[in-house]
C-alpha cells in the first residue's frame, strides 16, 4: 500500500482546515483520510481524499464487497460518514440513521427512527431527501424533514438535544445537511417554493440552545449586517440594502432558503454558502433586485454577522438558485497566492472570488449552452459590474401566461446541489453537470401559508443539437476553462470524489458509479448499482484497506417522476417530461454499495 500524502502542489486543501478551534479533536478527524466525519470531506468543501491506495492504474480491478439496503425508497442524496470502525447513514423521510458495523460488513450497531408528521412530505419541494449527516464532539447531527435538528450519541444512538429549526405549516422543511463549526452546528432551512422568509441559524453544539440567526432579507438587524462594513464587490452595501430592492413587504415571503451547502476557513474564521431563489417564480410580481436571494455570504460563525455579500442573479428569472457549494482553494492567480472561492451557480456560470473580501476574479460560462445571459460584466469601472448581461429575448420578467421558449439552462442549472469536488494535485474541479435547457411560463399567484407558491409552468429539454442531457467536466478556474468534458445520457445528480490516486469518482441517474483518470476524464471503471444515483461518493480506510462508498437510490428532482410516481410532463416542477426516458433504465431502491480492490 502507498503511504498516504498530502499534495505538494501550490494548493493545500488540508493546510486550509489546520487553523485554531474550540473543537481540536474534531478538527482533527477531518484531517485525516482514514476517517469522513462531514459530508464534504473537509471544512474546504473540497471533497478531497489524500488516499491513494486506489489508483489510475487499479481502479479497473475495482469490486463492489458488500451492500446494504435502507429499507426506504425515494431519493437517497448525501453520502455515509466513517468514525472509526462505524459507518453512519441517513434515509430519506421518515430520516432513518444507521450505524453500522465495518468489522462485520455492515451489522447494525443501532438504529434511531424518528417519529415525524407525514404531511411534512408534500411540502417537501422536489423530492424527500436529506443531504447526510455530521460527526462532532461524539454526536451524530441530523436535520430531520420537519425542521427538528437532532444530536445522537454516537456510540448508543440515545438523544442527547434536540432543537425546531422552523415550522412545516408555513412550508418550512429541511433537506441539507448541518456544519459543525467549533462549539455550533450551523443550519440552513428549505421552502422557497413556499413563500418562506428563509434564514441560516446556529445552535450550541452542547445544548441545541439557538445562538444567533441571519435571514436571507429583510431589514439590516434581522440580516446581521452592518452597512457600513459588510460590502459588495468592494462597497459597503449601505442602509436598507434589502429593504430597497423589494416591494413593499414582499420581502416576508422572499424565499432566499439556504438548502446547500456551507464551508468554513478557521484562518479567516468566516463561513460561506449561498442563498436560493427569490418567491414567487414569477418575476412580475415582485420588481427590483430581491437582495439578498441568489447571493453568495461570508459571515462570523460566532456572531452570524456578515463580512460580504455577491448576488450573482439579482431578480431572478429563472429559478437559478445560488445555494450550491463553496470551494476554498489557495491558488496561484495572476502571479499572486490568493485565497480563492469557487463556486459553480446554477445559473450557467463559474464564479472565482478572493474569499477575503469578496473581489470578483474569473466569471465563465462552464457549459457552452448557456444562453439567458452574454456575460458577466468584469469592468470594476461599469455602474453594472458583476452583474449579468442578460439577453432579453429569454426574459420572463414581463410575460405573464407567455411560454418563453429556449431558455439555457432550465430552472434545475447547469449543476444544482450536486457537489463538484477539487484535486490539489491536478489543481482542477471535477463538476457533475446539467446540459438542459426550458421553456418557463410565468403566472400570477396568490401567497397563502404552507401552499405552493411558484407561479411558473416550465418544460425541460436537451440544448438544440444535443441528445445528452449531463456531462461531467474538469475546470481550470483560474482561467475559467473547461479541460475536459465527458458527455451523459442524463444529467450527473450525485456528487463527486477526488483522491490523491488520481482517480475521480461520480454517479449517474441510471445507477452507474464511475471512475476516470483525473488528468484526462478517460474512463477506468464502472458499475452498475441497483438504482439511479443521486448521492455523493465518498472513501474511507479500514484496516489497512481503501473503500469507496455510495448510496443508489433514485430521486431528486430530476428523479421526482420515478420518485413520487409522476407522469405529467409538467409535473415536478417541469422534470417529470424531461426525464421520462429515465423510467427505462433504472427503478426505485435504496442501498449503499461499498467498493474496494481484490486482496
Amino acid at each position: 500500500m502507498k503511504a498516504f500524502h498530502a499534495s505538494l502542489a501550490s494548493i493545500s486543501t488540508l493546510a486550509l482546515i489546520s487553523g485554531a478551534s474550540a473543537k481540536d479533536m474534531d478538527l482533527k478527524l477531518t484531517q485525516n483520510p482514514a476517517d469522513w466525519v462531514i459530508q464534504a470531506g473537509d471544512y474546504a468543501n473540497n471533497r478531497y481524499s489524500a488516499l491513494d491506495q486506489i489508483t489510475d492504474q487499479n481502479a479497473s480491478k475495482l469490486q463492489p464487497v458488500w451492500t446494504f439496503s435502507t429499507g426506504v425508497l425515494r431519493g437517497h442524496e448525501g453520502g455515509p460518514l466513517v468514525v472509526g470502525d462505524i459507518m453512519y447513514l441517513v434515509t430519506p423521510f421518515p430520516n432513518i440513521v444507521y450505524a453500522l458495523d465495518l468489522n462485520h460488513d455492515g451489522k447494525i450497531l443501532w438504529k434511531y427512527e424518528p417519529k415525524q408528521d407525514p404531511n411534512v412530505i408534500p411540502v417537501m419541494c422536489c423530492d424527500t431527501v436529506n443531504r447526510g449527516l455530521a460527526y462532532a464532539d461524539g454526536k451524530i447531527f441530523l436535520n430531520q424533514a420537519d425542521t427538528t435538528l437532532v444530536a445522537l450519541d454516537a456510540k448508543t444512538g440515545k438523544v442527547d438535544w434536540s432543537a425546531v429549526n422552523g415550522d412545516p405549516k408555513i412550508g418550512e422543511t429541511a433537506t441539507a445537511t448541518v456544519l459543525p463549526v467549533k462549539n455550533k452546528i450551523i443550519v440552513g432551512i428549505s421552502g422557497g417554493e413556499f413563500g418562506v422568509h428563509c434564514h441560516m441559524t446556529a445552535y450550541d453544539m452542547d445544548t441545541g440552545k439557538r445562538i444567533w440567526r441571519a435571514y436571507s432579507e429583510g431589514p439590516d438587524n434581522e440580516l446581521l449586517i452592518d452597512p457600513e462594513k459588510t460590502t459588495e464587490l468592494g462597497k459597503p452595501i449601505g442602509k436598507d440594502s434589502s429593504l430597497k430592492t423589494w416591494k413593499g413587504d414582499q420581502w416576508k415571503t422572499g424565499g432566499g432558503c439556504t438548502w446547500g451547502w456551507t464551508s468554513y476557513d478557521p484562518k479567516l474564521n468566516l463561513i460561506y454558502y449561498g442563498t436560493g431563489n427569490p418567491s414567487t417564480w414569477n418575476p412580475t410580481q415582485r420588481p427590483g433586485d430581491n437582495k439578498w436571494s441568489m447571493t453568495i455570504m461570508a459571515r462570523d460563525p460566532d456572531t452570524g454577522m456578515a463580512k460580504w455579500f455577491y448576488q450573482m442573479t439579482p431578480h431572478d428569472q429563472w429559478d437559478y438558485d445560488g445555494i450550491n457549494e463553496m470551494q476554498l482553494v489557495d491558488q496561484n492567480f495572476d502571479g499572486k497566492m490568493r485565497k480563492l472561492l469557487v463556486h459553480f451557480d446554477r445559473n450557467g456560470f463559474a464564479y472565482t472570488l478572493d474569499r477575503t473580501n469578496g473581489e470578483l476574479l474569473v466569471a465563465q460560462k462552464y457549459d457552452p449552452a448557456v444562453n439567458w445571459a452574454t456575460k458577466i460584466d468584469m469592468d470594476k469601472n461599469s455602474p453594472t459590474y458583476g452583474r449579468p448581461e442578460v439577453v432579453a429575448k429569454y426574459e420572463t420578467q414581463g410575460h405573464e401566461d407567455v411560454n418563453v421558449k429556449g431558455i439555457c439552462p432550465a430552472a434545475l442549472g447547469t449543476k444544482d446541489q450536486q457537489p463538484s469536488a477539487f484535486s490539489p494535485k491536478t489543481g482542477l474541479f471535477y463538476v457533475p453537470t446539467n446540459h438542459v435547457c426550458m421553456d418557463y411560463e410565468p403566472f400570477r399567484v396568490s401567497y397563502t401559508p404552507g401552499q405552493p407558491y411558484v407561479g411558473a409552468t416550465l418544460s425541460m429539454y436537451p440544448p438544440e443539437g444535443s441528445t445528452n442531457m449531463g456531462n461531467f467536466i474538469a475546470w481550470d478556474a483560474t482561467k475559467g476553462k473547461i479541460v475536459w468534458s465527458d458527455p451523459e445520457t442524463f444529467s450527473v445528480w450525485s456528487g463527486a470524489l477526488a483522491t490523491a490516486g488520481d482517480v475521480v469518482f461520480y454517479g449517474t441517474l441510471e445507477g452507474y458509479l464511475k471512475a476516470v483518470d483525473a488528468k484526462t476524464g478517460k474512463l477506468l471503471y464502472k458499475f452498475k448499482t441497483p438504482s439511479g444515483i443521486i448521492g455523493n461518493v465518498m472513501t474511507y480506510m479500514h484496516k489497512g484497506k481503501q473503500y469507496v462508498a455510495v448510496l443508489s437510490g433514485v430521486g431528486g428532482w430530476a428523479g421526482i417522476g420515478l420518485a413520487a410516481g409522476l407522469t405529467d410532463p409538467h409535473a415536478g416542477l417541469g422534470a417529470v417530461g424531461g426525464y421520462a426516458a429515465l423510467n427505462d433504465y433504472t427503478a426505485l431502491g435504496g442501498t449503499l454499495t461499498v467498493f474496494a480492490l481484490p486482496d
